[in-house]
């Protein structure tokens, strides 16, 4: 491997995402504002997500969509992003849960199940409840409460 992976990775300072999404919320949560940074890295992806104004200290489900727009209730984002028609939890769009405290939830993951290529384009959800990783399709993760076109 490229870089020592006890550190903090070296392209989150390079200021060049592979791909970003501005995340808003729905009418009911217009509080809800954030961003998800998707850096290409390993083979896969480094996914930087910050979002203020979630309602509660709560999981908050989070998964990429195959939809390519926000609009509404934000159905128009589509089902998961699921390429190799995997069972959930093993879309390769189920991330894990946003943890907010004092409305505000940061998280890095890294995956390999997708390049920020591969999701240019699609949306990122964020729903009311957390997954419960087992209900199908969407592990029961409730409305969907904000959403966020990736971009490059």
């Amino acid at each position: 491997m490229a870089e020592e992976l006890l550190y903090l990775p070296k392209v989150l300072f390079n200021k060049r995402t592979g791909a970003r999404a501005a995340i808003r919320g729905n009418e009911a949560h217009p509080d809800i504002t954030g961003e998800m940074m998707l850096y290409p890295f390993q083979g896969g992806t480094l996914v930087v997500t910050a979002v203020r104004g979630l309602p509660e200290n709560n999981f908050y489900a989070l998964h990429i969509h195959d939809g390519s727009e926000c609009v509404g209730d934000f159905t128009t984002a589509g089902a998961h992003f699921n390429p190799t028609g995997a069972e959930h939890p093993n879309h390769a769009g189920d991330l894990p849960p946003l943890l907010s405290s004092n409305h505000f939830a940061y998280m890095i993951l890294y995956t390999g199940r997708f390049t920020p290529e591969e999701v240019t384009g699609k949306t990122v959800i964020i729903h009311e409840k957390p997954d419960d990783f087992k209900t199908q399709p969407s592990g029961g993760a409730g409305a969907r409460i904000a959403c966020g076109i990736i971009e490059n």
